[in-house]
């Protein structure tokens, strides 16, 4: 039941992540890729110019090769892996938070690199202890910003139901290697080099004392910018569409889009406590320290999480806003930020209390 009275805050108090077993971007290169792309200078210049150092995945391309494998094929591996994943990051954030699955009352879970049905949504309720009653969102393909519009609508839910509620994010894009090509495919060639694998979960409590609290969240989308970044379901699993431009197109969101998120509690860029920028490439995170003016130190934690876990899609970003929280006063505010097919911006502004 909805009360009249002090608007309810969302806010979100445990934080829970989970890896499968790492590679080191050197060994990769030196192991699978230069074989692959011949050598090529450029192929090797783009890998290595991905700001990633270590990576982790279910399929370690070293020791198994998918890349011919069916899309059925890779979805029943989804199946076997996603599960125990999606477990260990759900039980982090509820530890983290103090409460019992029992007390759930919406689960969202986010993908875009595997489905099933009945989902991990029905699979980690029952198995995790959620009521048959816990409402269930289970949301795919959006891609790497997928994580703030998933905690838009828990917090709109804690606000309305004053219950608690969960946002688990899933991605296996280690199972998404593509077949060799006769021709060098240079998009392809970042697709290999930056993607890695990682759950992360968030819990979201009516009114808590302390935590992160939920204040917006807002999303652009560039105009006729659809074939810019791509995720097309193939017969071979599931292929990155990633232009060059896709930098020079967010420059020109980007500004206005913090702006539309700031303006309507007169706050300025330089109020901002904490960036949590999800770390799409270093391209990208340069254009948002030049069009907002922020130094290096304030994406420091977004480039550490590209170096150490590479870009796992639509998590990662929250995987910096754990590492921010710690260090956070009280009453500062972060502005989270996420980039995906459309191509579109999302953001979302939190206060931690």
């Amino acid at each position: 039941m909805v009360t009249a009275g002090t608007p309810t805050a969302a806010v979100i108090t445990g934080m829970g992540a989970a890896f499968p077993g790492s590679f080191e971007q050197q060994s990769v290169w030196d192991e699978v890729f230069e074989r692959r792309y011949r050598g090529d200078p450029l192929a090797h210049r783009l890998f290595f110019g991905a700001g990633v150092r270590t990576r982790h995945g279910v399929v370690d391309p070293r020791r198994e090769d998918v890349s011919d494998w069916s899309t059925a094929a890779r979805m029943r591996r989804y199946v076997d892996e996603a599960p125990a994943l999606g477990r260990r990051a759900v039980r982090g954030a509820l530890a983290d938070g103090g409460l019992r699955a029992a007390e759930i009352g919406l689960f969202v879970v986010l993908s875009c690199t595997g489905y099933a049905t009945p989902g991990l949504d029905i699979q980690l309720a029952r198995e995790l202890g959620m009521l048959p009653s816990v409402r269930r969102l289970l949301v795919g393909h959006m891609g790497c910003y997928g994580a703030i519009p998933g905690m838009g609508a828990a917090a709109d839910f804690v606000r309305s139901r004053r219950l608690p509620a969960l946002v688990l994010c899933v991605e296996l894009t280690s199972l998404h290697v593509q077949p060799e090509q006769p021709h060098r495919d240079l998009q392809q060639v970042v697709a290999h080099a930056l993607f890695g694998d990682a759950a992360a979960a968030i819990v979201l409590v009516p009114d808590a004392a302390h935590g992160l609290e939920v204040l917006d969240t807002t999303a652009a989308t560039a105009p006729a910018s659809e074939d810019l970044m791509t995720w097309h379901v193939t017969d071979h699993g599931f292929r990155m569409g990633l232009s060059p431009q896709v930098p020079d197109v967010l420059a020109k969101q980007v500004e206005e889009a913090t702006a539309a998120l700031l303006d309507p509690i007169a706050m300025d860029r330089c109020d901002v406590g904490g960036w949590a920028v999800h770390p799409g490439g270093p391209r990208i995170i340069d254009i948002v320290e030049e069009h907002l003016g922020l130094a290096p130190a304030q994406t420091a934690v977004t480039r550490g999480i590209l170096a150490a876990r590479g870009n796992c899609s639509l998590g990662t970003v929250l995987l910096v806003l754990d590492q921010l929280r710690g260090g956070l006063p009280a009453g500062a505010t972060v502005v989270a930020m996420a980039f995906g097919p459309g191509l579109t911006l999302c953001l979302a502004l939190l206060r931690h209390r």
